[in-house]
């Protein structure tokens, strides 16, 4: 894939579980609003990932969105990042929330969250997902324990 545009909480978490640098493995150019930069600079986001966003690395790049029409229920990062998109057209977009997952799927988008991408690295063998799987539970990421099982029993048998 060529172009990904991430929303804050993939970057949050793969930052905190150390696997960040995934996304410029995974995709040619990775995306971030200068909204989700600012929520990741956000004094009650964790140390590491106000570090991490303070000293961008040089893969990432940060783009003003274009003003788009509020969405009930979808923060001002998952907004900026489907605005983005109509503009960028990219290929994937990453986020973990609900709402804004079915706003962008609504718009035409394609989407993947922190699991998803997960899964996709662990296929391309670039990381254990079990592992990957184990510190993404210590920190406070939320989802489906079916999901989980169901991923974890998949990479077991590849």
């Amino acid at each position: 894939m060529r172009l990904v545009i991430t929303d804050t909480g993939p970057v949050n978490y793969l930052i905190l579980i150390g696997s960040i640098d995934l996304l410029p493995r995974l995709f040619e150019r990775v995306v971030l609003p200068s909204t989700v930069q600012q929520e990741l600079s956000h004094p009650k986001a964790p140390a590491p990932v106000r570090q991490w966003i303070a000293n961008p690395p040089s893969w990432l790049e940060i783009y003003q969105a274009p003003p788009s029409q509020p969405v009930k229920g979808v923060d001002e990062g998952e907004a900026a990042v489907i605005s983005l998109a109509t503009t960028l057209q990219p290929d994937v977009l990453l986020m973990d929330d609900r709402r804004g997952t079915i706003a962008a799927q609504n718009k035409g988008f394609r989407v993947t969250g922190t699991l998803g991408l997960l899964d996709i690295a662990a296929e391309r063998g670039l990381l254990v997902f079990a592992h990957a799987i184990a510190a993404l539970e210590r920190t406070s990421f939320r989802f489906p324990a079916g999901l989980v099982e169901t991923l974890l029993a998949k990479h077991r048998t590849t």
